[in-house]
């Protein structure tokens, strides 16, 4: 059978000179399809174009000829509708099985069996369908789809040039409106920027896409990857941050993926097609687009990004048009606007005007957000419909901490985002005084005040913030930036690294929390099995135990790093006692390998649990005896209390963390283990929201663990509380619940002179 290669360059080398040839745009387009039917033996060979609005059958061998220029359809109608929708590719051996079909009597196509269509893209959104049809049911070979999606690259080539399809772009651009507009979005690094909306990347628009000679093009493209790699090389080597940091795994992944074999080699078999240096990383690009809107793993997502950032680098020196907001400089504060960002084009943009990005994709476990949190950038994404809504120059206001930007806010905009700008930086120019202060009550109780941690970048905080120590660090973040397990000697590094950074203070490990939304494309299940609720499924713990390598690995090198100190070490997740007698089992037989070794020691060590999983509340009595801490995980508790998915936007603000239902839960924790020698906190988000906190001491607790940025902010309230006051109160609203628990826990601080968020 021939290549994938062999059959489109077959296919190209007839359609140049239907390229070539004087004809008018029909007349080529109805060539075109003959030549595809004839050379893929195929029975049915149609392209429709997008035309003010609809997809409007242009072209087809096959079908009735009647139905050219009759036939029309929505985006998101029938396959040809679905194909545009999605930008992405069908192959049906029978069209009527899937849901999305639509039988149209006009183009006589019932006895058409078998189907497949690409998308015919033109700046990287969907502009027509090219697809085929066959009596027989089967599928197309992968040979044909890729055949057929290296045609409609030539194919988009010469609608645009005869002006065949509406450029809808720069029409609705004109339109945009003038008005304030506010977009959402998710906060990826949080923060508050004001600046100029400044494209990161123009798009390139290429301008021949058949290739007149094959070997010239592949030199293109071999000097163009010789000096994207000396570029990622430099970058990486002036990277400010410092050594050891997670952005430095982060980019050596970059340079893994700049210097992937199979990725040349992939851009090279298009060249071979007979597509040019440019059509051809193009080519490949929108491949890697369609594989990635199938992808729902978050890692290999992100991963999939990176790619798409060198893509992009590759083709801006291949075609000469290196032109990039960073190349061109910055000139005034600016807010980065772009579809997707990788870590190394983030890092080539001057950090003293660069305020803030706004990301059409993105995900907090992004490359490019580690990267941001290291520069102190506020990153907003997620953001639907980012390029539609924005124009070069707009003003931008962004609120990473509300997750929205307002685009060409209205002065009275400006002027209450600019007060609440400074107020937050009197704010936290107030909170950082409180550095060195206790956070006693005003009744003379210590509150613990710890930090939330899982970056090297994170420890400075530490002493920033005087906190008390770090009651979690989440060490999963190791794992999740590493492109495979990451190295025994490389955990103990980090981890002794973290224990140093803390000194007299204690740091809470917390052993790996992997699955569920952060998921290892090198630790996956046996089967192959898609999780249905990832977040209730196969994760944290359950991996550990069963895939106990992992956690012989890490609980030597938590024992290592620890010699000499205290370790505490935290299990996530349990649901069960009998799980953390195991857990812990896996810590003791490594600490007797290495007391056999005559290795130095931890001087103590002190084992906890998270508690997420209300299972684990009925056994406290079981439990207690043997743990020396505990930590209430308000994030995961509060969506398995309620059964709701914290990531599903329609629940997000549904259940609420001052429900009477999850502050019982809270206090009867705390009455379970009364009697026992165990420190109990209240870790996660809930902990560093002033108003819920004010609820937390009200209860009893006295231990919190919280983001950094929120340590000044509870410090401080500590200081205003009473704590016999507020606990009658809230054991008054606990027995008889009002109508609303924030409304009345808002109106007491008020009355009672505490200023809440």
């Amino acid at each position: 059978m021939l290549t994938a290669a062999a059959a489109a360059r077959t296919i190209l080398t007839r359609l140049h000179e239907v390229m070539a040839s004087r004809s008018h745009a029909q007349a080529k387009l109805n060539t075109v399809v003959q030549t595809i039917a004839t050379s893929l033996d195929s029975e049915v060979c149609s392209v429709y174009l997008l035309r003010e609005g609809m997809l409007e059958l242009f072209a087809t061998e096959g079908l009735a000829q009647e139905a050219v220029h009759v036939t029309r359809m929505a985006i998101g109608e029938g396959l040809v509708g679905t194909i545009a929708e999605q930008c992405g590719t069908l192959n049906l051996a029978e069209a009527a099985s899937h849901p999305d079909f639509q039988y149209r009597p006009e183009t006589g196509e019932d006895k058409f069996h078998s189907f497949a269509g690409v998308p015919i893209v033109r700046r990287e959104r969907a502009v027509g369908v090219l697809c085929v049809q066959h009596v027989e049911p089967r599928r197309y070979e992968e040979v044909e789809i890729e055949a057929l999606q290296t045609v409609a690259m030539v194919v988009s080539e010469l609608i645009a040039n005869a002006e065949l399809v509406d450029e809808d772009e720069a029409r609705s651009l004109a339109a945009l409106s003038t008005d304030p507009e506010r977009l959402t979005g998710l906060p990826l690094v949080k923060g508050l920027a004001s600046g100029i909306a400044v494209f990161h990347q123009p798009r390139i628009t290429i301008e021949h896409v058949v290739a007149e000679d094959t070997d010239a093009e592949r030199q293109r493209v071999y000097s163009a990857f010789d000096r994207m790699r000396e570029q990622i090389d430099k970058m990486a080597s002036q990277a400010e941050f410092g050594a050891g940091g997670e952005h430095e795994e982060v980019l050596a992944t970059y340079r893994m993926f700049a210097y992937d074999e199979g990725w040349s080699r992939r851009i090279n078999e298009a060249i071979d097609s007979g597509l040019t240096a440019e059509a051809a990383i193009e080519r490949v690009q929108q491949r890697t687009r369609m594989r990635m809107r199938q992808i729902d793993d978050p890692l290999l997502a992100d991963r999939m990004h990176d790619l798409e950032d060198l893509a992009n680098r590759l083709l801006r020196i291949v075609s000469g048009q290196l032109g990039t907001a960073a190349s061109q400089g910055l000139r005034s504060d600016a807010i980065l606007i772009a579809r997707n960002l990788g870590p190394a084009e983030l890092l080539e943009y001057d950090k003293r005007r660069l305020k803030g990005v706004i990301l059409e994709e993105g995900s907090l476990t992004a490359h490019v957000v580690i990267v941001a949190r290291a520069m102190g950038i506020p990153v907003l994404g997620r953001v639907r419909g980012l390029r539609g809504a924005v124009r070069e120059g707009d003003h931008l206001l962004l609120d990473g901490d509300q997750g929205s930007a307002t685009v060409r806010p209205a002065p009275a905009m400006v002027e209450a985002f600019e007060a609440r700008f400074a107020k937050s930086r009197e704010r936290q120019a107030g909170y950082a005084a409180m550095r060195d202060v206790e956070p006693f009550t005003r009744d003379g109780s210590r509150v613990t005040v710890m930090i939330n941690a899982g970056l090297r970048d994170d420890l400075p905080l530490l002493g920033l913030t005087g906190a008390d120590g770090i009651g979690l660090f989440r060490t999963e973040f190791q794992f999740l930036v590493s492109a495979t397990l990451p190295a025994r000697e490389r955990q103990t590094r980090l981890y002794r690294d973290v224990l140093d950074s803390a000194g007299d203070r204690p740091v809470v490990f917390r052993t790996v929390d992997i699955g569920g939304d952060k998921v290892l494309p090198y630790l996956r299940h046996n089967d192959g099995e898609v999780e249905e609720n990832p977040a209730m499924g196969w994760r944290a713990l359950r991996v550990a135990l069963d895939r106990e390598g992992l956690m012989k690995s890490q609980a030597r090198s938590l024992l290592e790093a620890a010699a000499g100190r205290t370790l505490n070490v935290m299990f996530p997740m349990v649901s069960e006692v009998w799980e953390f007698d195991a857990a812990r089992a896996v810590f003791e037989a490594q600490l007797g390998w290495l007391r056999k070794q005559k290795k130095r020691l931890p001087d103590a060590i002190r084992y906890g649990v998270m508690l997420e999983v209300p299972a684990l509340a009925e056994m406290l009595d079981q439990l207690a005896p043997k743990v020396s801490f505990l930590s209430i995980g308000t994030n995961d508790l509060t969506q398995f209390l309620f059964a709701a998915d914290r990531s599903n936007p329609k629940l997000a603000e549904r259940y609420d963390w001052l429900s009477p239902a999850i502050l019982r839960f809270i206090k009867r924790v705390l009455a379970g283990t009364t009697g026992f020698p165990i420190d109990v906190t209240v870790c996660g988000e809930m902990g560093g929201r002033r108003l819920e906190a004010l609820a937390l001491i009200g209860l009893g607790i006295r231990r919190l663990s919280i983001t950094p940025a929120a340590v000044g902010p509870i410090k401080e309230l500590v200081r205003r509380i009473d704590v016999a006051e507020i606990g009658a109160a809230m054991n008054g609203w606990l027995a008889q619940p009002p109508p609303n628990m924030r409304a009345a826990l808002t109106e007491w601080a008020i009355a009672h002179a505490i200023e809440i968020d």
